[in-house]
């Protein structure tokens, strides 16, 4: 979605041929506003005027698009130039060229915007870099915020683990004042029984992915989808490379191999007896029918099971293509969105042991603590290889 300022820049980019065009109407862009272009898609271009009022625009606007967890990429038109006033001199073939080859990443955007401020000054350069990691520490999503990083650590010629210290002072002091606001909010609104107050529950993060497993594998456990594996060979001169296989499995084939790879078993107790009970029924039989499967479904496991249908049913019932609205679904991307929860899994689950190590390391000054730095970098490295292969699968299907 292409997201300008006033009706004007919409009406002529529609009438040159550019249909995927919104406007803020001239006033500040809010979050209500992205949250409504969130429902179609997760992708805006941030097409605003070359002056400097326009660059202003575009900062403001960055960092509140990034909360919402979408990507961003801004496009500016030359000095004294507008969309609309561009447009309408410009074909549509060129047009469209202009938009591709300008568009550039929110990273790119503002290294290119302040480098010229800060020059040769390193104070300018460092509040530069420092602004940047702002505007990753917004983004929602842990695993686009290492991907920025690294990209950060690229352009600005800096190491990421600096880039990853002041991300974690940024997100820490983002979580104590989210701590302090969400006090004065029960403050003002508290509600007393028994001279206690009613915490509000922490999402279990763990719970909500195995869900996921057992809601894909009741969906699409029994569709044959093409799924990517990295491998490491030796070629012709010895030199170990990653080698891409593509290959074909049965949906729930490939969850039940990647979880036996892992050693990893559900820790839900019930998620790990349906899981048992659908891959056993999987193996057992050629064809799924969830009616079929339903019949032979244990009392306990029904009320689970009937509440990840439902839930699924009242996804679809909004009938957003009866209302011209196309909306990308989940089993258009089978593939991606198994191994996305795969290596979320698996991130999630690494990321554990390292806070179990962090927390064995010894303060004391003659502690030798060698051994778990060393398993938790080694750790780090893993959680990095997982970041780059979920990048590798969001580009490949997006």
């Amino acid at each position: 979605m292409f997201l300008v300022e006033g009706y004007t820049d919409v009406i002529q980019f529609n009438q040159s041929g550019i249909e995927n065009v919104v406007a803020s109407s001239g006033t500040a862009l809010t979050s209500d506003q992205i949250r409504l272009i969130n429902r179609l898609t997760k992708n805006i271009t941030v097409l605003y005027d070359g002056d400097a009022a326009g660059l202003r625009a575009s900062i403001r606007g960055i960092d509140l698009i990034l909360e919402e967890g979408m990507n961003v990429k801004v496009c500016t038109f030359p000095e004294g130039e507008d969309p609309d006033s561009f447009a309408k001199k410009t074909p549509y073939e060129d047009l469209v060229l202009y938009l591709e080859n300008n568009a550039k990443d929110f990273i790119q955007f503002k290294a290119s915007l302040l480098m010229n401020e800060a020059k040769n000054d390193p104070i300018k350069k460092a509040d530069l870099i420092r602004d940047m990691v702002l505007s990753i520490s917004k983004i929602p999503d842990r695993i686009k915020r290492e991907i920025y990083i690294q990209e950060c650590s690229r352009i600005m010629d800096i190491s990421e683990q600096v880039l990853l210290n002041t991300l974690a002072q940024l997100v820490q002091k983002d979580l104590s004042e989210a701590g302090k606001k969400l006090k004065q909010e029960q403050k003002t609104f508290e509600v007393v029984k028994n001279d206690s107050v009613i915490s509000p529950e922490k999402v279990d993060v763990l719970y909500e992915l195995e869900r996921r497993i057992i809601e894909i594998l009741l969906l699409y456990g029994h569709k044959v989808e093409e799924f990517e594996d990295i491998l490491l060979r030796s070629n012709e001169e010895g030199v170990v490379e990653n080698v891409v296989e593509r290959k074909e499995y049965k949906v729930y084939q490939r969850i039940y191999l990647s979880l036996q790879e892992d050693e990893v078993e559900l820790a839900n107790p019930l998620f790990k007896e349906i899981y048992n009970h659908l891959i056993n029924y999987y193996h057992q039989n050629e064809e799924f029918q969830m009616d079929q499967y339903l019949m032979h479904l244990e009392p306990e496991f029904s009320k689970e099971v009937t509440d990840i249908l439902m839930l699924e049913e009242q996804q679809a019932l909004h009938n957003w293509e009866g209302q011209q609205i196309i909306v990308k679904q989940k089993d258009q991307t089978i593939a991606q969105y198994v191994s996305e929860t795969i290596l979320t899994m698996r991130w999630f689950l690494v990321d554990g042991i390292i806070q179990e190590l962090k927390g064995s390391i010894s303060s004391e000054p003659d502690a030798d603590n060698t051994e778990p730095l060393s398993m938790a970098m080694d750790y780090y490295k893993l959680i990095n290889s997982f970041s780059k292969k979920l990048g590798r699968v969001m580009s490949r299907y997006n």
